[in-house]
């Protein structure tokens, strides 16, 4: 077993954001539009807005384009899953045949895929967005890590293409209700110009620098901890239900205290407690950021000592064949590990 593991717009009345143009979301209810924007609610002219290209149709990627959709945004989309463009074809988006084409039809082109080597194919591979004719701006929102935008943005900026490193945070339930968290990366003039799309995606929208890559450096800055401080919650919740305590009121206890974090705020009481397991983030892709940002993290010598820790118990997970759960389910290995007779999660759960 391995180490560290146990034996353009102006503001008046909007219409709201229609239920339908989020799908299948188990959390919560599509915010309208106008609340986005602290109260204020937004018309877009006409003559003022942007052909959109959407790259990616999974399960963030059409949330956010669904919600671009609903804003009024004429929107064209590609994705490998005809069924994905299918579905947001049917709410009014356009299908491109490839990436290419979707960058030949818009103005300015979002991604959100699942690996760095994809990331760089569609931007710069055969058929990928380098090769279209009319966009200028390319928003990737994916978790690629650093080097995949210090890579492409050169290739794109030949081309006359600005690229933007924008990832998000908040899961299923921020892309469906316009509340994610945006960090981005690169050109500020180029950023100011997108903001107002941006924020159609994003409640928290921020400019991190001005050299490509600050906003994937900050999403896994952000994701090493998640994964770190959540695998933590769980397994000192179980040692305290060891000992006897209610996991119920210890999260009041911790989450009134100093203890508290993302994971016992909303991981563990949403997706743990329950015992219901909802597929927000698969173990897969958390193992994924972990060890990318291991891997930059340590390239530039900072010793990621605890973190490590985090991506064994992810690894771990995984090669029980566990990886496209959500990795809310590794707290049934950490209740196991601990003899299988104190649990955190609904005691009748599987």
């Amino acid at each position: 077993m391995r180490r560290c593991l146990p034996q353009r717009l102006r503001h008046s009345p909007a219409r709201p954001l229609a239920p339908e143009a989020c799908p299948n979301v188990p959390i919560g209810k599509s915010a309208p539009l106008g609340k986005i924007w602290g109260g204020k609610r937004l018309q877009i002219e006409d003559a003022t807005m942007a052909d959109i290209g959407f790259i990616g149709l999974g399960i963030m990627g059409s949330r956010m384009a669904a919600r671009l959709l609903a804003a009024g945004h004429t929107l064209v989309v590609h994705d490998v899953s005809e069924g994905a463009v299918a579905a947001i074809v049917e709410k009014g988006a356009k299908a491109a045949r490839s990436a290419a084409e979707v960058a030949s039809r818009s103005d300015v082109v979002l991604l959100s895929l699942p690996k760095p080597d994809v990331v760089e194919t569609v931007l710069t591979g055969p058929g990928g967005v380098i090769e279209g004719t009319r966009a200028k701006t390319i928003i990737d929102t994916s978790t690629t890590g650093s080097q995949v935008i210090t890579r492409t943005a050169p290739k794109l900026a030949g081309k006359g293409m600005t690229l933007l490193d924008a990832p998000v945070s908040g899961g299923v339930a921020g892309a469906a209700n316009g509340t994610l968290t945006v960090m981005v990366g690169g050109d500020p003039a180029t950023f100011e110009s997108v903001r107002q799309i941006l924020e159609i995606i994003g409640k928290n929208v921020m400019h991190m620098g001005n050299k490509p890559g600050l906003g994937q450096s900050m999403k896994l800055v952000n994701n090493m901890l998640t994964a770190a401080g959540t695998l933590a919650a769980m397994e000192v919740l179980v040692a305290g239900a060891k000992a006897g305590l209610d996991p119920q009121k210890m999260l009041d206890v911790i989450n009134s205290s100093s203890g508290r974090c993302f994971g016992t705020e909303v991981k563990i009481p949403e997706c743990i407690l329950p015992g219901t397991f909802p597929m927000r983030f698969s173990t897969d892709l958390l193992h994924k950021d972990v060890n990318l940002g291991i891997e930059e993290a340590e390239a530039m010598g900072a010793r990621m000592w605890v973190v490590k820790c985090a991506r064994d118990v992810l690894a771990y997970s995984k090669e029980q064949g566990d990886g496209a759960l959500d990795y809310a389910h590794i707290i049934k290995y950490f209740e196991e590990w601990a003899g299988g007779d104190a649990k955190v999660r609904a005691k009748n759960a599987g």
